[in-house]
């Protein structure tokens, strides 16, 4: 599945738009290309989407699902990623109001929402409720076999979670199509598969298949592309991680970008950021194993540099790479060319 190319939607968004929650949905507003007619947020209802996000696209921001509803949705979208994954209490009511309307529903959190009986037994024909985070079938434990596949395997990792990953790998396959090549996006998250509609949520698999359902996808497509693009989930410096050594190995990554926040000095407030020539050298290390695996190197730095001004970002991006010897920018705001121009150079 994937969001509706063909189906008019509105993303459920509220105190997501300026707050830390709403990658999900501003995701989907930055990148999808199904027709988004209004996201709801009641604490930026009225203003501009572009003025507040920096996001090139004229939907309006309304305050309730009712004030939607003019639009005339026909699929909801929860675009909030709160910790933990749960759904928060006051969304309850805008849902059933949504399936009550005839709309479908897509939901990428934790909380599984398509067999609760009350929201089922709504469902009329034609609509339906995709819980995104579902653990594949038929999994086994990681081999190491991607490792014989002939495409380049570019891995974004981070600092953090939350600090771009899924955007920059976005904006890297994007910028390889532009140039000709045979390029895959492979979704690990949920508003990647959403955006997609193929790959895997990573943080519903058990943890002993993970690398193997890395692997599963990445030995699906590596075949019939000249590069695979995999999303990056978590961080090998956050202690609550799990996901980032599954997509080393899994993938077998024959190259990796890292991402980071620029200003950002802490995960969790309690564990200081590593220098990111460090940082650098941790990821290296636990690629290749000490030497086990082939030795995988970062090739670049995507700095998220959203917060600064122009010239602040070029003079941040321009200190980046002198301090650790690596191609740098913000893909988003200059495009993922250097980025790439590195991959391909190495």
């Amino acid at each position: 599945m994937r969001l509706a190319l063909n189906q008019r939607v509105v993303v459920l968004l509220h105190g997501g738009i300026c707050g830390d929650g709403g990658k999900t949905g501003l995701s989907l507003l930055r990148y999808s290309e199904a027709p988004i007619i209004a996201a709801i947020d009641r604490d930026c209802a009225g203003k501009s989407l572009t003025e507040l996000t920096g996001i090139k696209r004229d939907v309006p921001i309304v305050s309730s699902l009712k004030d939607a509803l003019q639009y005339k949705p026909q699929v909801l979208a929860i675009g909030i990623a709160p910790k933990g994954g749960a759904l928060p209490d006051d969304y309850w009511h805008e849902i059933k109001e949504a399936l009550a309307a005839g709309m479908s529903l897509v939901n990428g959190l934790h909380t599984p929402l398509a067999t609760i009986p009350d929201l089922k037994k709504q469902l009329k024909p034609g609509q339906l409720i995709w819980d995104v985070r579902k653990e594949p079938q038929n999994l086994n434990i990681a081999s190491g076999a991607a490792r014989n596949l002939s495409c380049k395997r570019v891995l974004t990792i981070g600092t953090d979670m939350n600090a771009g990953k899924m955007s920059t790998s976005l904006e890297l396959h994007w910028a390889s199509r532009m140039r000709g090549m045979r390029s895959k996006f492979l979704a690990t998250g949920q508003t990647g598969l959403m955006l997609e509609g193929d790959g895997v949520a990573l943080d519903a698999v058990r943890v002993d298949f993970a690398a193997g359902a890395v692997e599963q996808i990445v030995l699906r497509f590596g075949s019939n592309y000249d590069i695979l693009h995999i999303e990056g989930q978590g961080s090998l410096l956050h202690p609550g991680s799990t996901a980032t050594l599954p997509l080393i190995r899994g993938s077998q990554a024959t190259h990796m970008i890292l991402v980071h926040r620029v200003g950002q000095t802490h995960v969790i407030d309690n564990f200081p950021i590593p220098p990111l020539p460090e940082v650098i050298k941790l990821y290296e290390t636990v690629a290749s194993a000490a030497g086990a695996f082939k030795k995988v190197a970062v090739v670049g730095i995507a700095l998220n540099t959203s917060h600064l001004e122009e010239s602040t970002a070029k003079s941040t991006i321009a200190q980046v790479e002198q301090e650790t010897g690596r191609p740098c920018t913000d893909p988003i705001r200059f495009g993922a060319g250097k980025l790439l121009d590195a991959v391909m150079r190495n």
